[in-house]
């Protein structure tokens, strides 16, 4: 049993997470015809768990070096800089988003 409060935390999330995973790569598996081990599945979890971990440090950083105390959007483009196709999707979502949102402020004539 974990000895703290986040350690318990964390493995509640990591548990959530081998879950979600589980449920996704079932679905793919049953689509493709094919087999996932239980490894796999571990494994996969672990990887991902790993890039969590680490662009949730990144953010945090470019957060706290921005003066502020929330992650915002900035720090979200900021970090898809060095992936290309990402940074394009969030982009396209972004500028959707927003005129979307500037169509819900205009006036009615």
């Amino acid at each position: 049993m974990a000895a703290t409060a986040d350690e318990a935390l964390q493995e509640r999330l990591k548990s959530a997470l081998w879950y979600s995973i589980g449920k996704i790569v079932d679905e793919e598996t049953l689509k493709l015809g094919v087999n996932a081990t239980p490894q796999f599945i571990g494994a996969l979890t672990e990887m991902v768990w790993a890039q969590i971990e680490s662009v949730s440090q990144d953010l945090e950083s470019f957060t706290k070096h921005a003066g502020r105390g929330t992650v915002d959007v900035d720090d979200v483009m900021l970090l898809s800089r060095r992936n290309e196709g990402l940074e394009t999707v969030l982009r396209t979502f972004l500028d959707d988003y927003l005129i979307i949102g500037k169509k819900k402020t205009i006036p009615k004539k």
